[in-house]
């Protein structure tokens, strides 16, 4: 039995989540498992390097999962891709060392969220941006994001109010840019709480309104409380870019 790693791509418009959900088999693991086990005959678990929320979707993601199986990595890849849904696609398989774990091994992730300012309906991108009604600033919005750039508590950025675990976090980097029609976020950390980059987004756009100044966010960092924040912006903004292992 090998450990396989996968370096998956997906809309996640149509599914609540990539984790098992115990209501349903609309999960983007469930999915990947039952495919596997097609292979195989056997259960399969796949292990994913994050969890993205429902309605979020990927670029590459990184999951590893251990399976027998005669096929080339390539032979892998293209079964994998010709049973699974048309909005989940296997970019990569190779065989990992025995040692590979895609959620304990991973470094860092990027995750960018993506909104539209244009005059005009974007029809074919409306399940992957959240359209404003209005301009940000820039500038406000970057002042705010490099207060809350490096390690913080990010409690107030976390909507599980039962979190056991800590919730400090390292962020490398916030960057804010505009680019036509298109208005970006890139977020670079260590780890990211549940909605913790979707709160980050409807907090900086709060700022960028004019509806909170820069300065609030030490005070929303030292407050440690989810309801001093600002809104959880919607899911089909947000997109996994990376996750970087060394």
């Amino acid at each position: 039995m090998r450990n396989y790693r996968f370096i998956l791509m997906y809309d996640g418009t149509r599914y609540k989540g990539f984790e098992h959900q115990p209501s349903t088999d609309m999960t983007i693991q469930g999915k990947l498992e039952n495919v596997l086990e097609r292979l195989t005959g056997e259960k399969v678990e796949v292990i994913g390097a994050g969890r993205t929320d429902a309605g979020v979707h990927a670029k590459a993601m990184v999951v590893n999962a251990r399976l027998e199986t005669s096929l080339s990595e390539r032979e892998l890849r293209d079964y994998m891709n010709r049973y699974l849904p048309e909005d989940i696609c296997v970019k990569e398989a190779v065989i990992a060392s025995e040692r590979f774990h895609s959620r304990y091994n991973a470094l860092g992730k990027t995750y960018r969220y993506t909104c539209y300012i244009g005059d005009t309906k974007p029809v074919f991108d409306r399940k992957y941006v959240y359209i404003l009604d209005r301009e940000p600033s820039l500038e406000q919005m970057r002042r705010a994001a490099a207060i809350l750039t490096g390690e913080h508590d990010f409690a107030a950025f976390c909507s599980n109010p039962k979190m056991k675990k800590s919730t400090v976090r390292k962020l490398d980097r916030i960057d804010i840019e505009k680019k036509g029609a298109y208005l970006y976020f890139t977020y670079h950390g260590t780890g990211f709480l549940q909605h913790m980059v979707r709160i980050l987004t409807g907090t900086l756009l709060e700022v960028g309104f004019s509806e909170r100044e820069p300065e609030e966010m030490e005070t929303l960092l030292a407050g440690k409380k989810r309801a001093l924040a600002g809104p959880t912006a919607p899911a089909q903004g947000l997109c996994l870019m990376q996750v970087d292992y060394s």
